[in-house]
């Protein structure tokens, strides 16, 4: 089987790998999350206007570049690789596989334009890594609907123009019949945010709806109908994630090896010592096998089996390369000023972004017994 890339996806992480060392070095990275903001709209629009990369994944007609889930792959590794704090995972990702689905083309031409910008809130506080536990309520009220109920660590709300909402229609908190998917302003009226910074850079939102009122046309897909679509699209994201991720793990070797051949002990490199040489090999055998399962789940997808067991490796790789490297850069490794504590941070978040290692475990566990 051939693992190349096409020339256009080749070009497609060329141009981006360029513009990033360029534009997004660690500095500028970090100027941008600790900014009022949080993240950069003059670089936003740069991916769309200048790099084109908000619509690698979506097809021809839609106005993108006749991509899919392989071009997310190549665009989240770089993303990993500068620690991008943009939303693509949740606006291009999530936001655009939502809209592909339901078959939105004014939601995608909004996205690859640049002008439109998705946060997904499906978390409760109840929830517990669980998609179809869903206790935001949505109630038939005139030509549309009324939301009320709370969610959880909504992420890139704040930079978000719009948010995608898993509401329940009908039954019970965790069944997965009754569940809708609406998309509504971020402004809209009955919608109140509470914003804060996470640890890896990135920012989140706790959403209150307050009978926040939405039309019909806020539906996106079949009434009662989302929980296959969202666990489609999730997996998705989740594939994507994987290649952030193997992006952190490169650089955190990376800076590993260039740390450990400038730092000396006993007047030689500490690179020299065949110990540490073994730990760093170590590290390249779990970024290796890693990206390999990455790779497996992308071209596998929808199999979402595949997907679960790819994410409990992924975890587990980001915990020992993460560990190890903070580890060889000694005291430097939590030192502000070092770029190794922030990819430790970031890889620690992924870790555990829609669920941790132990909940994926468990779930492919579920998926291999039938």
């Amino acid at each position: 089987m051939n693992f190349d890339y096409s020339e256009t996806q080749t070009m497609v992480r060329d141009t981006l790998q360029r513009f990033l060392g360029d534009r997004y070095d660690f500095e500028t990275r970090q100027k941008i999350s600790r900014s009022d903001a949080g993240w950069s709209a003059e670089i936003w629009q740069a991916f769309a206007e200048d790099l084109g990369i908000l619509g690698a994944p979506f097809s021809e007609d839609m106005g993108g570049l006749g991509g899919g889930a392989v071009e997310n792959m190549i665009i989240m590794e770089e993303i990993g690789k500068s620690l991008v704090v943009e939303p693509y995972l949740s606006t291009v990702v999530l936001g655009g596989g939502f809209a592909r689905e339901a078959g939105r083309a004014d939601l995608i031409e909004g996205i690859i334009g640049g002008d439109t910008r998705f946060a997904f809130a499906w978390a409760e506080p109840k929830g517990r890594y669980n998609l179809d536990h869903v206790e935001v309520s949505a109630k038939a009220s005139g030509d549309g609907y009324t939301l009320s109920g709370h969610k959880a660590v909504v992420r890139d709300a704040p930079s978000a123009t719009h948010i995608i909402v898993s509401a329940r229609t009908s039954g019970d908190a965790a069944d997965a019949r009754g569940i809708s998917l609406f998309v509504i302003p971020a402004d809209a009226k009955g919608v109140s945010r509470r914003d804060y910074p996470l640890v890896d850079g990135g920012i989140a939102s706790e959403i209150t709806f307050e009978n926040a009122s939405v039309g019909k046309e806020a539906l996106l897909g079949a009434e009662g109908e989302a929980s296959p679509v969202i666990r489609k699209v999730v997996d998705e994201a989740i594939a994507a994630l994987c290649s952030e991720a193997v992006g952190v793990m490169r650089q955190l070797h990376g800076l590993t090896m260039d740390y450990t051949r400038e730092r000396k002990q006993f007047g030689v490199p500490i690179s020299k010592f065949q110990v540490l040489q073994f730990r760093m090999v170590d590290m390249l055998l779990e970024l290796e096998q890693a990206h390999s399962m990455t790779l497996m789940a992308t071209l596998k997808l929808p199999d979402t089996s595949a997907v679960a067991m790819a994410k409990t490796k992924i975890g587990r790789a980001l915990t020992f390369c993460g560990q190890e490297a903070v580890q060889l850069h000694g005291g430097n490794g939590i030192s502000d000023e070092y770029a190794v504590g922030h990819y430790f941070k970031r890889a620690t978040m992924i870790e555990s972004q829609f669920g941790p290692t132990d909940h994926f475990l468990r779930r492919y566990e579920r998926l291999s017994m039938g």
